[in-house]
């Protein structure tokens, strides 16, 4: 119960918080505690003045604009969750789904493991997944060094991926061209991921999936919002 209430809480901060920053908060958000990780999902997010942007197909001029803005209220929602859940957030990774009006954080606390997920447990359609995620990423840089993933409920199917990046992309970051590389490995990544068999794998209609890199440490993660039977 104690969770259920900590989660709510989160919930509600984080849902004034993105009203404050953006002037129009989500709906609803679902907040999931699973060290080492919270997950923070929200939909019916889209404020007019970037619904017409997204309209006029300018979505990457939405998510420039947006990505910057993160990166002052990141390090307030972490502040935050020490305080309201006792969580050290090592690392943040957010990505949004602009058709959808969803977007997602996740908060990557200082307990994980180095290249696995640890302590959370299996599950039947593993092995499967991750054929998937390997050949996803062959399309589109290269077979990952290393995949591992977990639910954390019944909804959120969290995947990570080390070693991913190619050398070209490695100097475009050292050239400074870290946000255009996000954005358009952002756009590409997920037309890839949404022409996947996760839906026949899973055996549940999947509604959202969201992708976001850690260049430095050559970390990706996806995320995967199913509709649970």
């Amino acid at each position: 119960m104690e969770r259920n209430s900590t989660e709510a809480e989160i919930s509600s901060y984080v849902g004034k918080l993105l009203r404050d920053y953006f002037g129009k908060g989500p709906s609803s958000v679902y907040v999931s505690i699973q060290e080492p990780y919270i997950t923070i999902y929200f939909r019916d997010f889209l404020a007019p003045m970037e619904r017409v942007l997204v309209d006029q197909k300018e979505s990457m001029r939405v998510e420039e604009t947006r990505d910057l803005l993160m990166q002052g209220l990141l390090p307030e929602i972490k502040a935050s969750l020490r305080v309201m859940a006792n969580l050290e957030i090592e690392s943040f990774y957010h990505d949004w789904s602009l058709q959808n009006r969803s977007g997602i954080i996740i908060g990557v606390t200082s307990n994980v493991q180095e290249s696995e997920i640890d302590g959370l447990p299996d599950y039947a359609e593993k092995e499967k997944v991750h054929d998937e995620i390997v050949r996803v990423s062959k399309l589109a840089e290269k077979a990952p060094e290393g995949v591992d993933s977990c639910f954390l409920n019944d909804r959120t199917l969290v995947v990570l991926r080390d070693g991913i990046l190619v050398r070209i992309e490695k100097e475009l970051i050292r050239s400074g061209f870290e946000e255009e590389l996000k954005l358009t490995k952002r756009r590409l990544e997920k037309s890839l991921l949404h022409n996947n068999q996760f839906e026949a794998i899973l055996s549940a209609k999947v509604q959202d999936i969201f992708v976001d890199w850690d260049f430095n440490l050559d970390k990706s993660y996806i995320t995967i919002i199913i509709k649970p039977n």
